[in-house]
């Protein structure tokens, strides 16, 4: 699909076809393709739990405002951002340096100012959280939009109780969650708002330097 096509018609869908499945590997070529996100370092500080049984949809939907869609759309995701994704030793971070020295991008004798750039980048509370969201959420924003390539509907959702999601998925303390994704196909008949306003250029450009 045309790239500008995608971006307009993309919408944040409320009403799914709960009769409608979508394919594994469909879904499977979603993640795939925003995966090519980009992320600092390209450490990829970004996981998912795929919810799709009609029991652990019903758990989300609790701990999630009762929203319909999770338990209408045949797959929500939960979109996990690994605030020690920055961190030497870590896995995802040890396979992003192993990657950079490979294709020539860094030397062996670069590590330690690949590990104290880092540190420096997103070591602390607040960095590590800002960190892991913002490269969490390029992925989330790449799903949508990939999804919607595909012909596949969605809508991110971030009315959820933070600390029962975590609670009830078994979510470790390293991961933040910045949203939930619903993905599936808008339900025929149901009512889809208009697109709703956008700022123009003047109203987003503060300032020209």
């Amino acid at each position: 699909m045309d790239f500008l096509k995608v971006m307009q018609e993309r919408r944040s869908v409320n009403f799914f076809d709960p009769a409608k499945p979508l394919d594994e590997a469909l879904l499977k070529k979603i993640i795939e393709t925003a995966a090519l996100a980009p992320s600092g370092f390209n450490f990829q500080p970004w996981q998912l739990i795929v919810v799709k049984s009609p029991e652990e949809k019903e758990k989300l939907k609790a701990v999630a405002g009762k929203q319909p869609k999770i338990t209408e759309a045949p797959v929500t995701l939960i979109l996990l951002a690994d605030k020690d994704g920055w961190k030497a030793g870590h896995p995802m971070m040890e396979k992003a340096w192993q990657n950079m020295v490979e294709i020539g991008a860094s030397k062996p004798e670069q590590r330690s100012w690949v590990e104290k750039g880092a540190a420096a980048l997103y070591g602390g509370d607040e960095k590590s959280l800002m960190f892991a969201v913002k490269n969490a959420a390029f992925f989330g924003m790449s799903i949508m939009l990939a999804a919607k390539d595909a012909g596949v509907d969605s809508h991110p959702m971030d009315g959820f109780n933070h600390d029962a999601v975590r609670k009830t998925f078994g979510i470790p303390d390293n991961f933040m969650v910045p949203m939930l994704i619903a993905l599936g196909y808008f339900k025929e008949g149901a009512k889809l708002d208009p697109p709703k306003w956008r700022k123009s250029y003047s109203e987003i450009v503060w300032k020209t330097c």
